[in-house]
């Protein structure tokens, strides 16, 4: 996914923050739109159609992780990748935050050239392998389109989810270290925790209805699919 050209939208309820991020986003070449509480974030999301959201956890007319949340529950926003800005450094309302369905965090004071060296990453950081579609048994993985089919029906993933599938199923039976999931699925400068990897795991095997992913205790993940 290249970079350069991506629109993103920024929702701030302060106005100097607004006004740096357009400033530093826009000298990087990325079209740039703003909100400056949560209703109008999600007003201008529908509208615009980013393809990123940098949302202030703390806003009015719905915080940050609210606007997340019912973000990721429309099937448009599942691919949308997700920066939260926060004050919060305690490690619950990161995974809060990462549950909700938030691709990364940037602490505030924001550093504007840390954080256009974290929107650079996240557009880059897309799982690739030679093979543009994964078949096994009756499951369909298309990296390409983002799309994931299970007996013919279409199953709607959030972007780490799929990502995470993908990754497990590019090569069933072998184990993927919790590290090398993490740094994979969420990239080396993104700070999560086991139980993480752990709730998107249970997610996955929800949604697709069959316990395709096996936990190796105190190791890591493979991808079986016994009922195939």
């Amino acid at each position: 996914m290249e970079p350069k050209g991506k629109k993103i939208l920024i929702a701030d309820d302060e106005p100097d923050i607004l006004e740096i991020l357009e400033y530093n986003l826009s000298a990087e070449g990325f079209t740039v739109v703003k909100a400056k509480d949560g209703a109008e974030a999600l007003d201008v999301a529908r509208n615009e159609k980013p393809d990123l959201i940098i949302l202030d956890v703390m806003m009015p007319r719905k915080n940050g992780m609210e606007v997340c949340q019912l973000l990721r529950s429309q099937a448009e926003f599942n691919q949308t990748l997700i920066i939260m800005l926060t004050a919060l450094s305690d490690e619950s309302s990161h995974i809060k935050g990462f549950e909700m369905g938030a691709d990364d965090y940037v602490s505030k004071p924001i550093s504007p050239k840390v954080l256009i060296s974290r929107v650079n990453a996240l557009f880059r950081r897309t799982f690739r392998s030679d093979e543009a579609v994964i078949k096994l048994g009756d499951l369909q993985i298309d990296k390409e389109q983002f799309v994931v089919k299970y007996n013919g029906k279409d199953i709607i993933l959030a972007k780490k989810e799929f990502e995470l599938l993908a990754l497990l199923a590019s090569k069933p039976g072998r184990v993927f270290l919790r590290h090398e999931i993490l740094s994979q699925v969420w990239g080396a400068d993104v700070i999560v925790g086991d139980r993480t990897i752990d709730v998107h795991i249970r997610k996955i095997r929800q949604k697709l209805g069959i316990d395709c992913i096996t936990t190796v205790k105190g190791v890591g993940y493979k991808f079986e699919l016994t009922s195939a």
